[in-house]
């Protein structure tokens, strides 16, 4: 009988757009101020991917040669990779499809996710199933999206919070105590009307109407998505640890969805996880939707020490959110 395998995150790998979008920026673009931006969001920057001959497979794309150059690990040894996105590159096409292509993984199957900034999460633990039946050793797990493809930057309630990136790790099979060890996850569709892009679907599909009404931009009710981010967020981490007889003060590390720095301190703060222990990069990149995580992964990974507990959650589109927890083990 083959010994129960855990899957654990073997390899981290990130990118982020050399051009740099300021408040400063901002200001001179739309009705706002940084004062204003810092105070209600924390964000000060976000990259953007200035080159439109570029698209999310580019980023994750890069994203995944820089995990492979990391983990040094052959592409021909993946086994599957999942891009959770919510701006493919086109319809029809899985954007993991062409990150397969790009990247020369040519034994590996691959699929997108949608679940919009809860999207990575869900894909991890897609892929963790994957690595956890036996069945696959190499899994390769990417949040990446390119907002600045979605963001109307003449809507100021929502230029300011968007930026692009993408975020991979890597999963193999381990049987020891460490890697994945559960999850938490919830959707409510009635949620979808205070979050989505309404234009470029089989509801609407693209037209001339759709266009003069802006519908293929993002449509946020704020204070709706605020309130239900903190509440869906605080509810998942405390079901993990309840299930998980864990206490606050057992956790090394809250790794949330960088959305808004006022929700980021609400959720550790009911939580009673002190911001000391919470990773935070939200100031630089904004929110980058699916890539959130795992670049916050990727920049402080030095950080991470061998059985640290971990809790990731978030919260997007849908409405969709969750939180993971595992204990950390070892990088390539």
């Amino acid at each position: 009988m083959a010994l129960k395998s855990n899957a654990v995150i073997t390899g981290i790998g990130g990118y982020v757009p050399d051009n740099i979008l300021t408040n400063s920026d901002l200001e001179k673009m739309v009705d706002t101020n940084s004062d204003w931006i810092v105070s209600r969001t924390g964000i000060r920057e976000r990259r953007i991917l200035a080159d439109r001959t570029l698209a999310t497979s580019d980023m994750a794309s890069f994203a995944v040669k820089n995990l492979l150059e990391n983990a040094k690990v052959d592409p021909a040894e993946i086994d599957c990779i999942i891009v959770a996105t919510s701006t493919p590159d086109y319809l029809l096409i899985s954007t993991a499809s062409i990150v397969a292509e790009k990247c020369g993984l040519i034994n590996a199957w691959a699929s997108d996710v949608n679940a919009a900034c809860s999207g990575f999460l869900y894909a991890f633990t897609l892929g963790s199933s994957l690595v956890e039946s036996n069945r696959y050793k190499k899994v390769i797990v990417i949040g990446a999206d390119q907002n600045s493809a979605i963001v109307n930057y003449a809507d100021r309630n929502t230029c300011i919070l968007f930026g692009d990136g993408a975020g991979a790790v890597l999963l193999e099979p381990t049987t020891e105590d460490l890697g994945v060890v559960d999850s938490v996850f919830k959707t409510d569709g009635h949620g979808r009307q205070h979050l989505l892009v309404r234009g470029g679907g089989s509801m609407n599909p693209a037209s001339e109407e759709t266009i003069d009404a802006k519908l293929h931009y993002i449509h946020q009710d704020g204070r709706v998505v605020f309130k239900a981010a903190i509440k869906g967020m605080t509810e998942s981490c405390t079901a993990v640890l309840q299930r998980n007889n864990l206490s606050t003060n057992d956790i090394n590390w809250l790794i949330p969805h960088q959305a808004n720095y006022r929700i980021i301190h609400a959720v550790g703060d009911a939580l009673g996880i002190p911001e000391s222990r919470v990773k935070i990069n939200i100031d630089r990149y904004g929110n980058t939707t699916a890539a959130t995580i795992p670049l916050a992964l990727w920049d402080y990974k030095e950080d991470f020490k061998e059985n640290d507990n971990v809790i990731l959650t978030a919260f997007g589109a849908g409405f969709s959110w969750g939180a993971t927890y595992l204990k950390w083990g070892k990088l390539r």
